[in-house]
């Protein structure tokens, strides 16, 4: 089997296999009832949480419950419910493994354990280093293509792409920072900016393969095959935003750019004779491969660690090699160009 096909056999299997989300642990009795008693007492066991109490006229006692948290917790703006909510899914889920039951999910979350305030601490250091990576990878990119290739008389560069490079990279380091965000305290504002940020950059993405991988240079073309896709990617986000967050949709939407630019790009690997064809190969791969690992949605290990942080891992190495095929891309276009002017 050629690779393209194990690349388009991996994406149809994990859109087929992609679980759905489980609400098993907050539909538990147990659950529930800890939960409306947390409210009513401000406790969990012997955890006793300031900001559950309240007066009879419904005002926490002693001003707002941020005033007596700690500083790195304020900002995360956990409030009674909240807490009471992520102690009894610990409760629940020590009584769960003490009776030999697995882990369930809760709203439909694994239950992770939080390090100073932050939800999947795991994932947001991986989400920081994908993006320190980003911007190693742009900053040695803006470095080649403006101070060690030649510059046209205008200071322009010869790399016809490096305009799209740099909005890829602005874009790509906004998707990790908001990723960041939200594993860091999922709300709803963080979750939607988490969203948004990932489907800019997949759209974006989406255009950038056309226009590089059939070379279209043409200022004309280019904004005739960009402008649908802008509009459509406009579009979506604004639906999830104003309208409707759609899960379903979204995943359908982002799943759908994806195939088509590994499909795209893996087509460019197999025709071109490219000198860094093999980095563009392993990426492609890569990528199909590491998406597929989400398909094995297990409970994070210790509490930390899951199927969606091994794939944020995965992408720290096949960012590099992305960066390091860019890089080559544009000696080697810009090599191709010198020809042609002399």
């Amino acid at each position: 089997m050629s690779p393209f096909r194990s690349l388009l056999l991996s994406v149809v299997v994990f859109l087929l296999l992609w679980p759905l989300d489980a609400t098993e642990g907050d539909a538990d009795p147990l659950y529930i009832d800890c939960v409306e008693q947390c409210k009513k007492t401000g406790c969990v066991g012997d955890r006793c949480f300031q900001h559950c109490k309240f007066s009879s006229d419904g005002k926490p006692i002693d001003g707002p419950w941020y005033m007596h948290e700690p500083l790195y917790l304020r900002w995360k703006q956990w409030d009674c419910c909240t807490d009471c909510s992520y102690y009894c899914m610990l409760a629940r889920e020590e009584e769960r493994t003490k009776l030999g039951d697995k882990p369930v999910k809760y709203h439909g979350k694994w239950p992770f354990r939080r390090v100073y305030g932050i939800q999947e601490p795991v994932a947001v250091a991986l989400s920081a280093v994908n993006l320190a990576v980003q911007f190693h990878g742009w900053v040695s990119f803006f470095i080649l293509v403006y101070y060690k290739l030649p510059l046209r008389t205008d200071k322009k560069t010869y790399y016809e792409y490096t305009g799209l490079w740099h909005i890829y990279g602005i874009l790509s380091m906004n998707s990790w920072l908001w990723s960041a965000v939200f594993h860091s305290r999922a709300v709803e504002l963080t979750e939607k900016l988490d969203l948004s940020s990932a489907v800019a950059l997949l759209g974006f993405s989406l255009i950038l393969t056309i226009l590089r991988c059939f070379n279209v240079r043409d200022e004309a073309t280019r904004v005739m095959i960009s402008a649908p896709l802008l509009a459509f990617v406009t579009t979506h986000i604004m639906y999830l935003n104003f309208y409707e967050l759609a899960y379903g949709l979204n995943r359908i939407v982002c799943m759908g750019m994806v195939v088509v630019q590994l499909v795209i790009w893996a087509i460019c690997a197999a025709r071109s004779n490219h000198p860094a064809r093999w980095k563009l190969w392993t990426v492609v791969v890569g990528g199909g491969l590491a998406m597929v690992l989400e398909t094995y949605d297990f409970p994070p290990y210790m509490g930390y660690v899951d199927a969606h942080a091994l794939w944020h891992a995965t992408s720290i190495p096949l960012t590099f090699l992305w960066w390091s095929f860019v890089r080559d891309d544009a000696e080697f276009r810009t090599s191709a160009m010198l020809k042609k002017v002399k």
